[in-house]
């Protein structure tokens, strides 16, 4: 096998192992928050509303096109779970809960917390090295290809 067929078994490899376990994740996260009768997609909104979020900060968490976060706001607000209201800029729509919102988040947070064990068998260390190299993977290619190129002049 050549070194290039290696680099694409290799890079085929950990691309399967990365999906595998994006999958993994998303269905535990389904898993727990199903007995809540909560969609998917309203209880990871609901999570990241801790304190009002834009909307176009929501999108950017659950990386999808801003339009779709007013669909998702119409839910929560004809559920009881939060309101909109103007940020500090008028164009700007902030996302706020509701009193029921917040009570659901808490509920939330203890089944995800309970049930949803993602990188459970990982010690706190582990975690860390997890975040810094997922960090780089998303990094923009432009960037991502400087840093490689920067630390292989410094073993040079």
């Amino acid at each position: 096998m050549s070194n290039h067929d290696a680099d694409i078994a290799e890079s085929r490899d950990l691309a399967r192992m990365i999906v595998t376990v994006a999958e993994r994740a998303r269905a535990d996260f389904a898993a727990a928050v199903e007995p809540l009768g909560v969609p998917v997609h309203l209880a990871r909104t609901v999570l990241l509303l801790g304190e009002p979020q834009s909307m176009r900060y929501v999108a950017g968490e659950l990386a999808c096109d801003p339009s779709h976060v007013t669909g998702i706001a119409d839910h929560l607000e004809e559920r009881g779970l939060a309101v909109r209201a103007p940020g500090a800029d008028r164009r700007i729509k902030m996302l706020n809960l509701t009193e029921d919102g917040e009570a659901l988040r808490q509920q939330l947070a203890e089944a995800v917390n309970t049930k949803a064990k993602f990188a459970g068998q990982l010690d706190a260390g582990q975690k860390q090295t997890l975040r810094e190299l997922l960090g780089l993977l998303l990094e923009p290619r432009s960037s991502a290809s400087a840093q490689t190129t920067g630390s292989k002049e410094k073993t040079a």
